[in-house]
Protein backbone atom coordinates (compact mmCIF):
# COMPACT_ATOMS: atom_id res chain seq x y z
CA UNK A 1 0.00 0.00 0.00
CA UNK A 2 1.27 3.09 -1.25
CA UNK A 3 1.22 6.55 1.35
CA UNK A 4 1.40 9.97 0.07
CA UNK A 5 2.49 12.39 1.56
CA UNK A 6 1.34 16.02 1.79
CA UNK A 7 2.43 19.22 2.76
CA UNK A 8 0.00 21.32 4.41
CA UNK A 9 -2.73 19.93 6.82
CA UNK A 10 -5.47 22.50 6.08
CA UNK A 11 -9.33 21.39 4.55
CA UNK A 12 -7.19 20.80 1.02
CA UNK A 13 -5.43 17.98 2.31
CA UNK A 14 -8.08 16.86 4.03
CA UNK A 15 -10.34 16.55 1.68
CA UNK A 16 -7.22 14.98 -0.43
CA UNK A 17 -7.39 12.13 2.40
CA UNK A 18 -10.99 11.66 1.89
CA UNK A 19 -10.52 11.20 -1.95
CA UNK A 20 -7.65 9.04 -1.98
CA UNK A 21 -8.67 6.76 0.85
CA UNK A 22 -11.43 4.36 -0.79
CA UNK A 23 -8.81 3.54 -4.08
CA UNK A 24 -6.62 1.50 -1.09
CA UNK A 25 -3.43 4.50 0.13
CA UNK A 26 -2.40 5.73 3.00
CA UNK A 27 -1.62 9.64 3.90
CA UNK A 28 0.63 11.11 5.93
CA UNK A 29 0.36 15.09 6.87
CA UNK A 30 3.27 17.61 8.16
CA UNK A 31 2.33 20.66 9.47
CA UNK A 32 3.58 22.73 12.51
CA UNK A 33 -0.56 23.63 13.63
CA UNK A 34 -1.27 20.99 16.63
CA UNK A 35 -5.25 21.49 15.32
CA UNK A 36 -4.50 20.98 11.38
CA UNK A 37 -8.12 19.77 10.69
CA UNK A 38 -6.67 17.04 8.09
CA UNK A 39 -5.46 15.84 11.48
CA UNK A 40 -8.62 14.44 11.84
CA UNK A 41 -9.04 12.02 8.70
CA UNK A 42 -4.89 11.23 8.86
CA UNK A 43 -1.79 10.83 10.73
CA UNK A 44 -0.14 14.10 11.46
CA UNK A 45 3.38 14.75 11.98
CA UNK A 46 4.16 18.12 13.40
CA UNK A 47 6.96 19.81 11.95
CA UNK A 48 8.32 23.38 10.75
CA UNK A 49 8.99 23.36 7.32
CA UNK A 50 12.70 24.05 7.69
CA UNK A 51 12.44 21.10 10.40
CA UNK A 52 14.85 18.78 7.78
CA UNK A 53 15.31 16.07 10.72
CA UNK A 54 11.56 15.62 11.04
CA UNK A 55 11.23 16.35 7.26
CA UNK A 56 13.41 13.33 6.85
CA UNK A 57 11.19 11.12 8.83
CA UNK A 58 8.41 12.14 6.89
CA UNK A 59 10.28 11.61 2.97
CA UNK A 60 11.21 7.77 4.63
CA UNK A 61 7.54 7.30 5.43
CA UNK A 62 5.89 8.14 2.07
CA UNK A 63 5.99 6.92 -0.90
CA UNK A 64 5.75 10.43 -3.11
CA UNK A 65 4.92 14.07 -1.39
CA UNK A 66 2.37 16.95 -2.24
CA UNK A 67 1.02 20.15 -1.60
CA UNK A 68 -2.19 21.55 -0.03
CA UNK A 69 -0.43 24.83 0.30
CA UNK A 70 1.49 26.67 -1.88
CA UNK A 71 3.88 28.56 0.12
CA UNK A 72 6.04 25.78 1.53
CA UNK A 73 9.28 27.48 1.17
CA UNK A 74 11.42 26.79 -1.58
CA UNK A 75 13.84 25.53 -0.21
CA UNK A 76 12.35 22.67 1.65
CA UNK A 77 10.57 21.60 -2.01
CA UNK A 78 14.25 21.62 -3.44
CA UNK A 79 15.35 19.40 -0.60
CA UNK A 80 12.28 16.91 -0.84
CA UNK A 81 13.41 16.09 -4.04
CA UNK A 82 16.65 14.83 -2.80
CA UNK A 83 14.93 12.42 -0.55
CA UNK A 84 11.38 11.28 -2.01
CA UNK A 85 9.55 12.32 -5.22
CA UNK A 86 7.37 14.97 -4.90
CA UNK A 87 4.69 16.65 -7.78
CA UNK A 88 3.85 19.34 -8.77
CA UNK A 89 7.44 19.73 -8.88
CA UNK A 90 9.73 22.68 -7.15
CA UNK A 91 9.48 25.17 -10.23
CA UNK A 92 5.84 25.20 -10.34
CA UNK A 93 5.50 25.95 -6.62
CA UNK A 94 8.41 28.71 -7.28
CA UNK A 95 6.62 30.33 -10.14
CA UNK A 96 3.46 30.42 -8.22
CA UNK A 97 4.79 32.23 -5.23
CA UNK A 98 5.93 35.00 -6.93
CA UNK A 99 3.06 37.20 -9.10
CA UNK A 100 5.78 38.59 -11.21
CA UNK A 101 6.87 34.80 -12.77
CA UNK A 102 3.43 33.70 -12.83
CA UNK A 103 2.10 37.03 -15.08
CA UNK A 104 5.69 36.73 -16.66
CA UNK A 105 4.88 32.82 -17.56
CA UNK A 106 1.51 33.60 -18.71
CA UNK A 107 2.87 36.07 -21.43
CA UNK A 108 5.42 33.77 -22.61
CA UNK A 109 2.67 30.97 -23.79
CA UNK A 110 0.00 33.70 -25.14
CA UNK A 111 -2.20 34.43 -22.40
CA UNK A 112 -2.89 38.02 -22.28
CA UNK A 113 -3.22 39.53 -18.67
CA UNK A 114 -3.41 43.10 -16.99
CA UNK A 115 -0.92 45.26 -17.71
CA UNK A 116 1.87 45.59 -14.86
CA UNK A 117 5.20 46.52 -13.41
CA UNK A 118 7.78 44.98 -11.03
CA UNK A 119 8.01 47.16 -7.90
CA UNK A 120 11.20 47.13 -5.66
CA UNK A 121 10.89 50.47 -3.93
CA UNK A 122 8.94 53.48 -3.86
CA UNK A 123 10.40 54.99 -6.72
CA UNK A 124 9.63 52.09 -8.69
CA UNK A 125 6.27 52.41 -7.94
CA UNK A 126 5.89 56.09 -8.47
CA UNK A 127 7.12 55.07 -12.41
CA UNK A 128 4.97 51.96 -12.04
CA UNK A 129 1.57 54.23 -11.64
CA UNK A 130 3.02 57.15 -14.15
CA UNK A 131 2.91 53.92 -16.71
CA UNK A 132 0.09 52.32 -15.50
CA UNK A 133 -2.38 54.54 -14.25
CA UNK A 134 -4.99 54.14 -11.96
CA UNK A 135 -6.85 52.77 -10.35
CA UNK A 136 -4.30 49.85 -9.86
CA UNK A 137 -3.73 47.09 -7.39
CA UNK A 138 -0.46 47.01 -5.31
CA UNK A 139 0.58 43.13 -4.71
CA UNK A 140 3.62 41.94 -2.54
CA UNK A 141 5.00 39.42 -5.27
CA UNK A 142 5.03 36.71 -2.52
CA UNK A 143 2.73 35.08 0.33
CA UNK A 144 -0.75 36.86 -0.64
CA UNK A 145 -3.69 35.02 -1.14
CA UNK A 146 -7.32 35.28 -0.21
CA UNK A 147 -6.79 39.34 -1.10
CA UNK A 148 -4.15 39.79 1.71
CA UNK A 149 -0.83 41.43 0.58
CA UNK A 150 -2.95 43.96 -1.59
CA UNK A 151 -3.82 47.71 -1.64
CA UNK A 152 -5.99 49.27 -4.12
CA UNK A 153 -4.25 52.95 -5.56
CA UNK A 154 -7.37 55.58 -6.34
CA UNK A 155 -4.88 58.03 -7.46
CA UNK A 156 -1.48 58.76 -7.32
CA UNK A 157 -2.09 60.38 -4.18
CA UNK A 158 -2.25 56.45 -2.80
CA UNK A 159 1.41 56.15 -3.34
CA UNK A 160 2.65 56.43 -0.13
CA UNK A 161 0.05 54.76 1.68
CA UNK A 162 0.16 51.85 -0.51
CA UNK A 163 3.95 51.84 -0.19
CA UNK A 164 3.80 51.63 3.42
CA UNK A 165 0.38 49.21 3.99
CA UNK A 166 2.67 46.99 2.06
CA UNK A 167 5.90 47.20 4.34
CA UNK A 168 8.11 47.89 1.30
CA UNK A 169 8.16 44.30 0.19
CA UNK A 170 8.68 43.63 -3.14
CA UNK A 171 5.62 43.81 -5.31
CA UNK A 172 4.10 43.93 -8.27
CA UNK A 173 1.57 47.01 -9.55
CA UNK A 174 -1.27 45.98 -11.55
CA UNK A 175 -3.39 47.92 -13.64
CA UNK A 176 -7.19 47.56 -12.23
CA UNK A 177 -9.50 45.59 -15.06
CA UNK A 178 -12.97 46.32 -14.67
CA UNK A 179 -14.10 42.91 -15.38
CA UNK A 180 -17.30 40.97 -17.13
CA UNK A 181 -16.85 37.60 -15.30
CA UNK A 182 -14.52 35.55 -13.34
CA UNK A 183 -13.76 32.34 -14.79
CA UNK A 184 -11.74 29.49 -13.44
CA UNK A 185 -10.04 26.14 -15.36
CA UNK A 186 -9.60 23.38 -12.75
CA UNK A 187 -6.91 20.85 -14.63
CA UNK A 188 -5.11 17.75 -14.35
CA UNK A 189 -1.91 16.54 -15.60
CA UNK A 190 -0.47 13.06 -15.09
CA UNK A 191 3.06 11.59 -14.74
CA UNK A 192 2.57 10.10 -18.06
CA UNK A 193 1.05 13.84 -19.48
CA UNK A 194 -1.63 12.90 -19.45
CA UNK A 195 -3.98 16.06 -19.39
CA UNK A 196 -7.98 16.83 -18.68
CA UNK A 197 -9.73 19.44 -17.25
CA UNK A 198 -13.08 20.31 -15.69
CA UNK A 199 -15.72 22.48 -17.79
CA UNK A 200 -14.93 25.87 -16.95
CA UNK A 201 -16.42 27.49 -13.66
CA UNK A 202 -17.33 31.19 -12.87
CA UNK A 203 -16.69 33.01 -9.80
CA UNK A 204 -17.67 35.30 -7.36
CA UNK A 205 -15.87 36.91 -4.18
CA UNK A 206 -16.68 38.67 -1.16
CA UNK A 207 -13.86 40.53 0.61
CA UNK A 208 -10.61 39.21 -1.95
CA UNK A 209 -12.47 35.27 -0.70
CA UNK A 210 -14.02 32.68 -3.15
CA UNK A 211 -18.01 33.14 -2.32
CA UNK A 212 -19.69 31.30 -5.40
CA UNK A 213 -18.79 28.96 -8.30
CA UNK A 214 -21.37 27.77 -10.87
CA UNK A 215 -20.36 25.00 -12.97
CA UNK A 216 -20.37 24.62 -15.75
CA UNK A 217 -20.11 28.93 -16.42
CA UNK A 218 -22.60 30.02 -19.09
CA UNK A 219 -22.27 31.29 -22.13
CA UNK A 220 -18.85 29.80 -22.52
CA UNK A 221 -18.59 27.74 -25.69
CA UNK A 222 -16.09 30.06 -27.53
CA UNK A 223 -14.10 30.78 -24.46
CA UNK A 224 -13.82 27.15 -23.03
CA UNK A 225 -11.71 26.47 -25.78
CA UNK A 226 -9.00 29.02 -25.37
CA UNK A 227 -9.01 28.64 -21.49
CA UNK A 228 -8.31 25.01 -21.99
CA UNK A 229 -5.26 25.59 -24.77
CA UNK A 230 -3.78 28.19 -22.16
CA UNK A 231 -4.15 25.78 -19.02
CA UNK A 232 -2.90 22.51 -21.49
CA UNK A 233 0.06 25.33 -22.64
CA UNK A 234 1.42 26.35 -19.21
CA UNK A 235 0.94 22.81 -17.76
CA UNK A 236 3.34 21.27 -20.24
CA UNK A 237 5.85 24.65 -20.04
CA UNK A 238 6.87 23.72 -16.31
CA UNK A 239 6.02 19.60 -16.83
CA UNK A 240 3.48 20.27 -14.47
CA UNK A 241 2.07 17.27 -12.26
CA UNK A 242 -1.29 17.04 -10.34
CA UNK A 243 -4.91 18.93 -10.05
CA UNK A 244 -4.21 22.97 -10.48
CA UNK A 245 -6.22 25.97 -11.50
CA UNK A 246 -6.09 28.77 -13.64
CA UNK A 247 -8.18 32.15 -12.62
CA UNK A 248 -8.89 34.15 -15.41
CA UNK A 249 -10.78 37.27 -15.92
CA UNK A 250 -13.28 37.89 -18.73
CA UNK A 251 -12.73 41.32 -20.37
CA UNK A 252 -14.80 42.76 -23.85
CA UNK A 253 -15.28 38.57 -24.69
CA UNK A 254 -11.51 38.07 -24.10
CA UNK A 255 -9.76 36.15 -21.68
CA UNK A 256 -7.01 37.90 -18.94
CA UNK A 257 -4.59 35.34 -16.91
CA UNK A 258 -4.76 36.34 -13.26
CA UNK A 259 -3.80 33.52 -11.09
CA UNK A 260 -2.18 30.02 -11.30
CA UNK A 261 -3.07 27.81 -8.23
CA UNK A 262 -0.44 24.76 -8.08
CA UNK A 263 -2.68 22.69 -5.78
CA UNK A 264 -6.56 21.85 -6.29
CA UNK A 265 -8.74 24.62 -5.75
CA UNK A 266 -11.69 25.92 -3.69
CA UNK A 267 -13.49 26.97 -6.78
CA UNK A 268 -13.35 23.06 -8.19
CA UNK A 269 -14.94 22.07 -4.70
CA UNK A 270 -18.28 21.23 -6.71
CA UNK A 271 -16.24 18.56 -8.58
CA UNK A 272 -16.54 16.32 -5.31
CA UNK A 273 -20.22 15.35 -6.11
CA UNK A 274 -20.81 17.37 -9.28
CA UNK A 275 -18.30 15.07 -11.49
CA UNK A 276 -17.68 11.26 -11.58
CA UNK A 277 -14.02 11.60 -10.53
CA UNK A 278 -13.35 14.98 -8.13
CA UNK A 279 -10.27 17.38 -8.37
CA UNK A 280 -9.15 15.93 -5.56
CA UNK A 281 -9.37 12.03 -6.78
CA UNK A 282 -7.78 12.69 -9.81
CA UNK A 283 -4.85 14.96 -7.96
CA UNK A 284 -4.04 11.31 -6.14
CA UNK A 285 -3.69 9.35 -9.47
CA UNK A 286 -1.93 12.01 -11.42
CA UNK A 287 0.63 12.03 -8.29
CA UNK A 288 0.67 7.96 -8.47
CA UNK A 289 0.88 7.70 -12.04
CA UNK A 290 -2.77 6.02 -12.45
CA UNK A 291 -5.30 7.00 -15.31
CA UNK A 292 -6.66 9.78 -14.95
CA UNK A 293 -10.51 9.96 -14.37
CA UNK A 294 -14.14 11.33 -15.87
CA UNK A 295 -14.35 14.83 -15.75
CA UNK A 296 -17.63 15.42 -17.09
CA UNK A 297 -19.81 17.76 -14.90
CA UNK A 298 -22.83 15.93 -13.83
CA UNK A 299 -25.82 18.50 -14.47
CA UNK A 300 -25.33 22.13 -13.23
CA UNK A 301 -23.58 22.34 -9.79
CA UNK A 302 -23.34 25.31 -7.51
CA UNK A 303 -20.97 25.82 -4.81
CA UNK A 304 -21.60 28.09 -1.70
CA UNK A 305 -17.96 28.71 0.77
CA UNK A 306 -18.95 29.08 4.24
CA UNK A 307 -16.22 31.95 5.67
CA UNK A 308 -16.03 32.48 9.33
CA UNK A 309 -18.46 30.34 10.74
CA UNK A 310 -20.87 28.02 9.65
CA UNK A 311 -24.26 28.28 8.69
CA UNK A 312 -27.48 26.15 9.78
CA UNK A 313 -27.14 22.95 7.87
CA UNK A 314 -30.57 21.47 7.86
CA UNK A 315 -31.80 23.79 5.02
CA UNK A 316 -29.09 22.25 2.75
CA UNK A 317 -30.09 18.81 3.77
CA UNK A 318 -33.70 18.89 3.53
CA UNK A 319 -32.67 19.84 -0.55
CA UNK A 320 -32.50 17.08 -3.12
CA UNK A 321 -28.62 16.59 -4.05
CA UNK A 322 -27.62 18.90 -2.05
CA UNK A 323 -23.78 18.12 0.26
CA UNK A 324 -22.77 19.57 3.24
CA UNK A 325 -19.11 19.85 4.35
CA UNK A 326 -17.90 20.87 7.81
CA UNK A 327 -14.23 21.32 7.68
CA UNK A 328 -13.91 20.88 11.29
CA UNK A 329 -12.16 24.21 11.98
CA UNK A 330 -12.99 26.50 14.59
CA UNK A 331 -14.92 29.65 13.84
CA UNK A 332 -12.80 33.15 13.21
CA UNK A 333 -13.07 35.92 10.59
CA UNK A 334 -11.91 35.60 7.54
CA UNK A 335 -11.59 31.54 7.90
CA UNK A 336 -13.05 29.13 5.43
CA UNK A 337 -14.84 26.94 7.80
CA UNK A 338 -16.96 25.00 5.39
CA UNK A 339 -18.94 24.57 1.99
CA UNK A 340 -21.94 23.65 0.27
CA UNK A 341 -22.63 21.57 -3.44
CA UNK A 342 -26.01 21.68 -4.72
CA UNK A 343 -26.08 19.43 -7.71
CA UNK A 344 -29.31 20.09 -10.50
CA UNK A 345 -30.70 18.27 -13.80
CA UNK A 346 -30.73 21.99 -15.05
CA UNK A 347 -30.62 25.76 -14.42
CA UNK A 348 -34.32 25.94 -13.91
CA UNK A 349 -33.65 23.32 -11.38
CA UNK A 350 -31.09 24.75 -9.62
CA UNK A 351 -32.62 28.18 -9.69
CA UNK A 352 -35.39 26.90 -7.87
CA UNK A 353 -33.19 25.17 -5.23
CA UNK A 354 -30.55 28.21 -4.86
CA UNK A 355 -33.42 30.44 -4.34
CA UNK A 356 -34.87 28.25 -1.87
CA UNK A 357 -31.71 28.44 0.08
CA UNK A 358 -30.68 31.24 0.04
CA UNK A 359 -34.29 32.75 1.93
CA UNK A 360 -34.07 29.92 3.96
CA UNK A 361 -30.28 30.53 5.55
CA UNK A 362 -30.79 34.67 5.45
CA UNK A 363 -27.95 34.75 2.42
CA UNK A 364 -30.07 35.94 -0.63
CA UNK A 365 -27.12 38.62 -1.40
CA UNK A 366 -24.47 35.57 -1.73
CA UNK A 367 -26.70 33.95 -3.94
CA UNK A 368 -28.32 36.59 -5.77
CA UNK A 369 -25.02 36.96 -8.76
CA UNK A 370 -25.73 33.40 -9.52
CA UNK A 371 -29.07 33.39 -9.48
CA UNK A 372 -29.46 36.34 -12.33
CA UNK A 373 -26.83 34.34 -13.91
CA UNK A 374 -29.28 31.30 -14.24
CA UNK A 375 -31.65 33.30 -14.95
Amino acid sequence: MQTIGILGGGQLARMLVLAGAPLGFRFLVVDSAPDACAAQVAPLLRADWRDFDKLAEFARAIDVATFDFENVPAETAHWLTEHTRVFPNPRALAISQDRLAEKSLFREIGLDTPAFAAVDNRDDLARAVERIGTPAILKTRRLGYDGKGQFRLKSPADIDAAWSTLNGAPSILEAFVPFERELSVIAVRSREGEFRTYPLTQNWHADGILSVSLAPAPHSDVLAPIAIAHARRIAEEIDYVGTFALELFVRDGKLLGNEMAPRVHNSGHWTIEGAPASQFENHVRAVLGLPLGDTTALGVNVMLNWVGELPAATPILAEPRAHWHDYGKSPRAGRKVGHATICAANTAEMHERLARIGKALGREQQVEPVLAVLG
